[in-house]
C-alpha cells in the first residue's frame, strides 16, 4: 500500500506548510512601514481539522493555518492535511471518468495529502497568490498534483516575469519542455469561462501526474513547492512599501470578486474537499475576506 512513500510526501508537505508559515510571519515582523505598521504583526491561528467519515470513526485530518488582518497579509491561509476512507459514489464516478479506473465502484479506498495556500494581501500592489501541492492514491494507482499562480489586481510585468522565471527554473530540471506544458496547463485551468478572461498571470499547474516512477515523480512535486517563497517573497518585499489610495484599492476588490467566482465555480479541489467531507471552513479558506462586483 505505499505506506512508507505516503509517509514521505505527507511528511514534506508539511515540512513545506511549517516553512512558509515562518516566512509570512516573518515579513509581519519586518514591515516597519506604511498605513498598516502600527498594528501588531500578525500571527496564524492554528486549528486541527478532521474529515467526516460517513460510517464513522478516523479518516484523518489536517490543520488550517489562517492569518488576518496582519501588517502585510489581510487574509492567508496555509492548510496541510492527509485525509483517507472510501469515496462516495458520485467521486467514485468523477474518479473513474476522468482516470479511467472502473474498478473505483469495486474498491472506492482513497488518501490523499498535501498542501494548499492562499494569500489575499492589504497592499493592493501586492498580488494574491495560490499555491497547492498534492499526492492522491487509490488501489489502482496514485498521482502528484500541484503548482502555483499570481493574482495581482494591479499587474507589473517584470513581476510576472521573475515568477515565471523562478517556475521554469524549478521545472527544467525535469525535463525540456516541462515548464512550457505545465504553463500552457495553468493558462486553461485557470481562465473564468463565464468571464472570457484568466483569473490573473498564470503560473505553473499539473495534475493526475504518475510516470511509474515514484522516486521521480515525487522529485518534481516538491520542486513545484520548493519554487513558490523564491518565486513570490521579492515580490511581496518590494511592493509593500509602494503608495496606494482608495481606487487601488477598490481594484483589489473588483479582482478579488473574479477570484471568488472562480473558486466557488470551477475549482476542482473545492468540490472535491466539499464533496469527501472535509471541513468546509478549510476548505474555503481560500475565499477573500472582502470582495466586491460592479
Amino acid at each position: 500500500m505505499m505506506q512508507s512513500e505516503k509517509e514521505r510526501a505527507s511528511g514534506w508537505f508539511r515540512q513545506l506548510r511549517d516553512e512558509i508559515v515562518a516566512a509570512f510571519e516573518g515579513l509581519e515582523d519586518s514591515q516597519d512601514s506604511g498605513p498598516t505598521a502600527d498594528r501588531a504583526p500578525g500571527r496564524f491561528e492554528v486549528t486541527e481539522t478532521r474529515r467526516e467519515a460517513p460510517a464513522g470513526g478516523d479518516a484523518g485530518g489536517g490543520l488550517m493555518s489562517v492569518m488576518r488582518g496582519g501588517r502585510v497579509f489581510e487574509k492567508v491561509g496555509v492548510n496541510v492535511s492527509t485525509v483517507y476512507g472510501e469515496l462516495g459514489a458520485e467521486a467514485q464516478a468523477a474518479m473513474a471518468a476522468r482516470k479511467g479506473l472502473p474498478g473505483m465502484k469495486d474498491d472506492p479506498r482513497f488518501w490523499a495529502s498535501g498542501i494548499s495556500l492562499v494569500a489575499h494581501m492589504q497592499n493592493p500592489h501586492c498580488p494574491a497568490v495560490h499555491m497547492n501541492t498534492r499526492m492522491f492514491w487509490t488501489p489502482h494507482g496514485w498521482w502528484f498534483g500541484g503548482g502555483s499562480d499570481l493574482n495581482p489586481c494591479i499587474e507589473y510585468a517584470e513581476d510576472t516575469t521573475h515568477f515565471h522565471a523562478v517556475q521554469k527554473a524549478h521545472c527544467d530540471p525535469h525535463g525540456a519542455g516541462e515548464y512550457d506544458r505545465l504553463k500552457a496547463w495553468a493558462d486553461e485551468y485557470f481562465y473564468i469561462p463565464h468571464r472570457h478572461r484568466a483569473r490573473g498571470v498564470g503560473g505553473i499547474f499539473l495534475d493526475d501526474h504518475c510516470t511509474g516512477d515514484w522516486e521521480a515523480d515525487f522529485a518534481f512535486v516538491q520542486d513545484i513547492g520548493r519554487a513558490f517563497l523564491p518565486a513570490y517573497l521579492p515580490l511581496i518585499e518590494k511592493r509593500r512599501v509602494q503608495p496606494w489610495d482608495e481606487a487601488d484599492k477598490d481594484a483589489q476588490l473588483v479582482h478579488r470578486g473574479l477570484y471568488a467566482e472562480y473558486n466557488l465555480v470551477y475549482d476542482r479541489g473545492t468540490k472535491f474537499g466539499l464533496a469527501t467531507g472535509h471541513d468546509a471552513n478549510a476548505v474555503l479558506m481560500s475565499l477573500p475576506p472582502m470582495a466586491k462586483w460592479t
